[in-house]
């Protein structure tokens, strides 16, 4: 039985600290592979227009050649929108009856986590590895010493997608965040300009 990490995000676009976070789980734990799980909507994100899925699609596939622990899922391209977690998992689960999977959220996502849908429910039937992340809020106390959550010594990435989207909006270079490939493509096909 293979255990998974699902590392969940727009990945709009995938950069390098979405990688060095994803090789830290795929060396530095108990996790077998990492599945990049490239979310179309965030429900929490309803005004904000992401590239299309294939293009975030071709961008991870880009992003992670190379590296067989780390592999991709699509799975939420075909659940309704806007979707939730719970439900992700569910159709994991009924797909893939032979694997555990683990959640992989940064520290921000715990301070709302109990307004997620059927968050009791994730927490009773799966694990989740924290990763280090600068939180304005507060995390509940439940969740610091919960035995299913784990705190991780992952990397604390200080890089976002919006940083990459302005700086090529604006004309910057920000070439170096992210795989060449990466780049090259969103070059070629003219992304994220104004």
């Amino acid at each position: 039985m293979q255990k998974i990490g699902l590392f969940f995000g727009t990945f709009d676009p995938i950069h390098n600290g979405h990688l060095q976070l994803a090789t830290y789980f795929s060396e530095q734990t108990d996790l077998d592979e990492i599945w990049f799980v490239i979310t179309p909507q965030n429900p929490f994100k309803q005004e904000t227009k992401s590239l299309p899925n294939e293009d975030r699609l071709a961008l991870v596939k880009k992003a992670i050649e190379g590296c067989p622990k780390l592999q991709i899922s699509t799975v939420e391209f075909d659940l309704p929108q806007p979707n939730y977690t719970i439900h992700t998992l569910t159709k994991l689960k009924k797909q893939y009856p032979q694997h555990t999977f683990v959640l992989l959220l940064g520290a921000d996502n715990m301070t709302a986590f109990d307004r997620w849908k059927d968050y009791d429910q994730i927490l009773s039937q799966y694990e989740i590895y924290v990763y280090p992340r600068t939180t304005v809020n507060s995390i509940p106390q439940k969740f610091q010493n919960h035995p299913k959550i784990s705190w991780t010594k992952a990397p604390k990435i200080e890089l976002s997608s919006s940083q990459i989207r302005m700086g090529i909006q604006e004309g910057t270079d920000v070439s170096p965040l992210l795989p060449k490939s990466c780049w090259n493509y969103l070059m070629k096909n003219k992304l994220y300009r104004k």
